[in-house]
């Protein structure tokens, strides 16, 4: 007797919109590919990359940022090594982005949207929407809606009282308001619909 496996839930799929210059696994990209999990992307000088990801959120990088990203229908996974990332996900979706000395974690109970800057090795986090928790050693930071933190830290500071400088506070102000149009319209429609012709973009073996 033949028994039939029942299919596992079709894979996410990313579309990409940039402006600059922006490479995925090494090779240029254009607006308007399709990003597969485990996909590089890095945006050079003056260059911005967003990507879409159907009914679970979407990442916005800065420039002179390097992003190893990772999707299943309700995890999202990224290795950030430099520069500057907003992510904005519905309810249901969990997050772990890492970078060098720390990872933020959401759970994925709520709709989230956060920043993530990573400047002269260290790691900053300013939440917009939901919450979540700056890792960093034994030190566990809960970073609510308004509220940034950074890596060494103990404890967020309210409205951007944790950020040192004005260039960093500058940085985070700009990511912050790339990624309020986004969420808006995240959640708002419920879903993200791609129109225009897609470009596969295939990464490459490792």
């Amino acid at each position: 007797m033949a028994v039939l496996a029942s299919p596992g839930p079709k894979a996410p799929l990313g579309e990409l919109s940039i402006s600059g210059q922006v490479t995925v696994n090494g090779q240029k990209a254009l607006s308007g590919g399709t990003l597969f999990s485990d996909s590089f992307i890095a945006t050079l000088d003056r260059s911005s990359a967003t990507v879409n990801i159907s009914k679970m959120g979407r990442v916005d990088l800065a420039s002179n940022s390097n992003l190893k990203l990772s999707f299943t229908p309700t995890n999202m996974i990224g290795m950030l090594d430099s520069g500057s990332a907003s992510i904005s996900t519905l309810a249901g979706v969990s997050v772990n982005i890492i970078t060098k000395d720390g990872s933020i974690i959401v759970d994925g109970t709520q709709p989230t949207s956060f920043t993530v800057n990573v400047v002269e090795g260290k790691t900053i986090i300013a939440t917009q929407a939901g919450f979540a928790e700056l890792r960093s050693g034994s030190v566990v930071t809960r970073v609510g809606a308004g509220e940034t933190a950074t890596t060494g830290m103990p404890a967020p500071q309210g409205g951007g009282g944790g950020l040192h400088g004005g260039r960093l506070a500058v940085l985070l102000a700009a990511a912050a308001g790339a990624i309020a149009l986004g969420f808006y319209a995240a959640f708002h429609n419920n879903d993200l619909n791609f129109n225009g012709n897609v470009t596969v973009v295939s990464p490459t073996a490792k």
